[in-house]
């Protein structure tokens, strides 16, 4: 062998063996599990644009936990305020996962054990992201109720969330405002307007929460009268945080909005870019500059 090919053999022998070993320290998929379920949403068919969309925007894999069943409720009907989900009971549910996204309807659960079980993993430390309906799930108690002793059962849900909501008002556009430009959750985000939407109010945001944005709706509220008949009143327009960030238990990241009713605001991308970037922000894969971190970006990028 010519010693002038020496230096092409030792390159490609480096090559072939560094190759392997940038391959193996790649990054893998955020494992991603989302929870959804539940009375008065499309959740057939938003699980699946929340997973081909945040698929698109990061290097994860979504995995779902979805149910159509239902508990037959006081009056013999079922009860989809209350769907059977395999993860009650079960506090290990999300071992192995590098995030719980919770998209359920489950107003009615309130039993303190299983409340209880479906935090233990976000009070061991593992990030959360919740959308929506989530915000009204697992309440102790009268949700109209501000909480004062943060201890106590009626706020193990709220302190987890940053936020205690209870209700909403008719459907009406959100016009959304972002709060805080340099948070690299909404970095270059421009202000929206939503389709038609629910509302959710502010009964208390916790001294743990950071408000990333606040909407805005103007409502238009009728009086029941006596006879059965509704009586227009006077137009009014609510302002409230419906983006923040939390930390709970000083150590776990949340993430959550109350966007997110119809299938057409959850598809739109403004909406998929800010959920991608809050699960991002709350798995510690985001940079400041609101850029997913090497590895992480779609793609493995």
């Amino acid at each position: 062998m010519k010693l002038r090919n020496l230096p092409a053999l030792v390159a490609l022998s480096a090559a072939s063996f560094i190759s392997p070993l940038h391959g193996a320290d790649a990054p893998k998929p955020l494992k991603v599990l989302l929870v959804t379920g539940g009375c008065c949403h499309d959740y057939a068919k938003q699980k699946d644009i929340l997973k081909e969309g945040i698929e698109q925007r990061a290097n994860a894999q979504v995995d779902i936990i979805y149910t159509a069943d239902y508990p037959l409720g006081p009056t013999g009907k079922p009860d989809a305020t209350a769907p059977k989900l395999p993860i009650y009971g079960n506090p290990d549910y999300a071992k192995g996962y590098d995030v719980v996204i919770h998209d359920e309807c489950a107003s009615s659960i309130s039993d303190e054990e299983t409340v209880k079980g479906v935090l233990a993993p976000h009070r061991a430390g593992l990030p959360g992201v919740n959308l929506h309906c989530a915000m009204h799930c697992y309440r102790i108690g009268n949700p109209n109720d501000e909480v004062t002793d943060i201890s106590a059962p009626h706020a193990y849900w709220f302190e987890y969330l940053g936020l205690q909501s209870s209700r909403h008002d008719a459907q009406e556009p959100i016009s959304v405002h972002y709060l805080d430009p340099e948070s690299p959750i909404t970095k270059g985000f421009s202000d929206w307007t939503t389709v038609k939407e629910e509302h959710y109010n502010n009964i208390k945001v916790l001294d743990t929460a950071h408000p990333l944005a606040k909407g805005s709706q103007t409502v238009h509220p009728k009086k029941k009268l006596p006879d059965g008949t509704t009586e227009a009143e006077p137009d009014r327009t609510d302002v409230w945080v419906d983006v923040w960030t939390n930390l709970y238990k000083g150590k776990t990241r949340v993430f959550s909005t109350t966007i997110g009713h119809n299938n057409d605001t959850v598809a739109d991308p403004r909406y998929l870019d800010l959920v991608t970037r809050g699960m991002l922000w709350a798995c510690d894969k985001l940079k400041d500059d609101g850029t997913p971190k090497a590895g992480y970006g779609p793609g493995g990028k």
